[in-house]
């Protein structure tokens, strides 16, 4: 569910097509993400998972995987 979502809202916010957005897309390299794209994208995630994620936490987050993950371990967190 996370995963389809994460999807979702990349390919609105980079005009793509949600099939060429997989685990293994990396944001920079693959999807062409830059740093003004990557905020859009965690602003909406944020909005939609009622979490928040601080700007540090995104220098490990290279990966559409990396991002389900963490929004995955943030979810458990939260709900404990």
């Amino acid at each position: 569910m996370i995963f389809e979502i994460v999807r979702q809202v990349t390919a609105h916010k980079m005009n793509i097509e949600e099939q060429k957005i997989t685990l293994k897309s990396a944001f920079k390299n693959d999807l062409k993400v830059d740093s003004l794209d990557i905020f859009e994208i965690i602003l909406e995630l944020e909005e939609r998972f009622s979490v928040e994620i601080p700007t540090e936490d995104l220098e490990d987050i290279q990966t559409v995987r990396d991002l389900v993950e963490y929004l995955e371990k943030r979810k458990e967190k939260e709900s404990h």
